[in-house]
């Protein structure tokens, strides 16, 4: 599980329009570092959840508030990093090998995830003593 890059804050495209403004992403450009696969969302997410609670030793994701706000927190297994989302014209990217969790989800927010890949549970890791281990910390 190699960190090659690092989490941060990526700015999609926006073209300004007085009916309402659009964000698009498309394939066939340098926008995302990687080809999306799959993409899914959560919503109503009840008050003081969390969600994720996960790494992924190969997937990486780009996580949008498309509408609301939420924190996103990620662990590399030495320090944590806090983002807040609220603009759906930026995600945050994750690479893979960062433990990430989300919380305080205001009303209404939906936060869309773009993957590099389908979905897969043996790509997942959702025990921190083993993400420790496998992230080379617990050494």
């Amino acid at each position: 599980m190699e960190k090659s890059l690092n989490p941060a804050i990526v700015e999609l495209p926006r073209i300004y329009d007085p009916r309402g403004n659009l964000t698009f992403i498309q394939t066939g450009d340098s926008q995302l570092p990687f080809r999306i696969e799959r993409v899914f969302w959560t919503y109503d997410v009840p008050a003081g959840e969390t969600r994720g609670g996960h790494a992924h030793i190969e997937g990486q994701e780009i996580l949008v508030a498309t509408s609301g706000s939420f924190r996103v927190n990620i662990f590399d297994g030495r320090s944590w990093r806090h983002f807040i989302l609220n603009r759906p014209y930026q995600g945050l990217y994750i690479p893979a090998g960062y433990w990430r969790t989300m919380d305080d989800f205001s009303s209404g927010s939906v936060c869309m995830v773009l993957a590099s890949t389908i979905y897969d549970e043996d790509d997942y890791i959702r025990d921190m003593d083993r993400f420790l281990k496998i992230s080379g910390v617990d050494e």
